[in-house]
């Protein structure tokens, strides 16, 4: 049971060890660097729920980006990994998807 934990947590954390090509954005980027932890339909997981209705909503676009950058708590840190035109793009397909 220990080996299986140990074996999901380095998927997990190796999912979030490089990032995208340049040129994915938007869903294609959430769906690759994002839904693993929070949902696929952005309704939450391992990550907070993003969708309508959520704490997200809340935050300015700015706020988001710095979230998305800092990797607050847990979360994996993206600023180093993301473009600013593919952070741009990623809050730009959360608040379509908040309907925001």
């Amino acid at each position: 049971m220990r080996r299986l934990a140990a074996a999901v947590l380095a998927v997990l954390i190796s999912a979030g060890c490089s990032g995208p090509a340049d040129d994915v954005f938007g869903a294609e980027l959430y769906s690759s660097s994002c839904a693993h932890c929070h949902g696929s339909d952005l309704a939450g997981g391992i990550g907070p729920a993003l969708g309508p209705g959520s704490n997200a909503v809340a935050l300015t676009d700015e706020q988001m980006v710095d979230v998305i950058r800092i990797g607050p708590g847990a979360m994996t840190a993206f600023g180093d990994r993301f473009t600013d035109a593919q952070l741009d793009s990623l809050v730009e397909y959360l608040r379509a998807e908040q309907g925001s």
